[in-house]
């Protein structure tokens, strides 16, 4: 919220007027009061919240909508500049043809300083080509020759440099999965791959692309390349990073991207346990949620955001919250089920907002939803994570048919795989076997041995069953049913 209330206080009076009047032009009148109230009165959320006369999810949905607006409209103010330059590019055979050569040269130039001021490079290579033809008999041929090549190389790099990207993140989604240790060596190799193609060129672009990975790489990946004193340190990468985003303000790409390194300065002090820090961004991150899962998984990999969420209400001791806040988070939010890895770890997380405020047998849908949509034959630890989580709802519900059903079908599976490679499933099944139990006899006791023991289990792989906050609430869940 500060963010946002930052935003607003910093739009200059013809911005804020405007946005404010096209507010209460389209009937948004709740909104127009908010953002009026945010620049011009010093008023606490909840006395918003009553003069508004909503509640904390209308609330929190008015916000998000709000913040959007203002995206929208600062998006359109920062393209019109750049929509005139590519009217002009698409104008250069009309400037060709119709003008003397000096002056269509003196254009083109021109136009070269605008385009270069702009990071076009796309554009640049037009540009150049017809500088090129236009001084085929002058000794600036070869230059422009020289020039016109050597930006087509640059395109090329920057679109491999793209496609790298998005593959790395595809192949991430699916290590959270698997844990698998070639997976592993995949991303590393990519990482490489990247690393490479961004140091053919002294490219502020692609040194941002490959920031994406990098970071993201020696924070969930190799994290022993941390202890390397020849790589540049994380907090010096967002430092230059943002300075390119300060210096190329009209880059739309880089206007988005800022949410990516919002959400990687985040990561980086949750990954260190510099709480108070990582507090700056979360609200931004956690506001714009929805948005991060959809449209963002081509430079990131958005679905760790639900696993840093649901861990910080863990440790903040709020998880009751969680299931209210979705409803405002994800209101008009669809996922995407062909990304089965953000589909498993966003349908798990929502399964858990359910779990912590009781409604067990809604989790259970959640669960069997993706059970049902999704194959995971392929991926049987991740397989087994699921069904051991369904199966807690199915006990805390008393649907022992159920329940036997399932359980008997984890334990062949554990069988197969082996006890040791699921060791904290095995346990979290004879927890959930005691609680059922017709012996009343020191169950708590032996439940708490239990979960003792799987606090100290670490997995390569995405485990939704160690965001269980295994306290003593939760023995209380199991041994007080009714």
């Amino acid at each position: 919220m500060a963010k946002l209330k930052n935003i607003i206080k910093q739009l200059s009076n013809r911005d804020f007027q405007a946005i404010h009047d096209s507010l209460l032009e389209s009937n948004a009148d709740k909104s127009a009061y908010l953002i009026k109230a945010m620049r011009e009165r010093q008023l606490s959320d909840t006395k918003i919240m009553q003069e508004l006369d909503v509640n904390t999810n209308a609330y929190y949905t008015l916000r998000s909508r709000l913040n959007q607006k203002i995206e929208e409209y600062l998006i359109q103010q920062m393209e019109s500049p750049r929509t005139d330059i590519l009217k002009k590019v698409a104008n250069i055979n009309e400037i060709i043809f119709t003008k003397k050569k000096a002056i269509a040269i003196a254009t083109l130039k021109k136009l070269e300083k605008e385009l270069l001021d702009y990071d076009l490079s796309n554009e640049l290579t037009i540009v150049y080509k017809s500088l090129k033809k236009l001084h085929l008999n002058s000794p600036d041929y070869f230059n422009y020759s020289q020039l016109y090549n050597r930006h087509v190389a640059y395109m090329l790099a920057v679109d491999k440099a793209e496609d790298l990207l998005a593959e790395y993140f595809k192949k991430y989604g699916h290590y959270t999965l698997s844990g698998d240790e070639t997976d592993k060596l995949g991303l590393t190799l990519l990482l490489k791959e990247t690393y490479n193609v961004s140091a053919l060129y002294e490219s502020h672009r692609l040194y941002v692309y490959y920031s994406c990975m990098a970071i993201f790489h020696r924070l969930f990946v190799d994290q022993e390349d941390t202890m390397d004193d020849d790589l540049e340190p994380i907090e010096d990468i967002l430092d230059n990073v943002q300075k390119v985003f300060s210096q190329y303000q009209m880059d739309s790409i880089y206007y988005h991207l800022n949410l990516v390194f919002e959400f990687l300065k985040l990561e980086y002090y949750n990954h260190y346990k510099v709480f108070r820090k990582a507090e700056k961004y979360y609200e931004e991150v956690n506001d714009a949620a929805s948005n991060l899962l959809t449209s963002y998984t081509l430079y990131t990999y958005p679905a760790q955001f639900l696993v840093t969420k649901m861990q910080r209400h863990i440790r903040m001791n709020t998880t009751r919250e969680i299931y209210e806040e979705n409803e405002g988070l994800f209101h008009d939010f669809e996922i995407d089920k062909l990304d089965v890895p953000t589909y498993v770890t966003y349908a798990m997380y929502r399964a858990l907002s359910c779990y912590y405020v009781n409604k067990y047998d809604e989790a259970s849908k959640w669960i069997n939803t993706l059970l049902n949509e999704v194959s995971l034959k392929k991926l049987p630890h991740m397989q087994l994570e699921i069904k051991i989580l369904l199966a807690l709802q199915y006990c805390l519900l008393n649907d022992f048919d159920l329940f036997n059903q399932l359980i008997n079908s984890i334990q062949r599976q554990i069988r197969l795989l082996g006890k040791e490679s699921c060791e904290h499933i095995l346990l979290l099944s004879k927890i959930l076997k005691v609680s059922i139990s017709d012996i009343k006899k020191n169950k708590a006791e032996k439940i708490r041995g239990m979960v003792a023991k799987i606090k100290k289990v670490e997995t390569s792989y995405f485990s939704p069953t160690l965001m269980l906050k295994l306290d003593e609430e939760f023995v209380e869940r199991l041994t007080s049913k009714s």
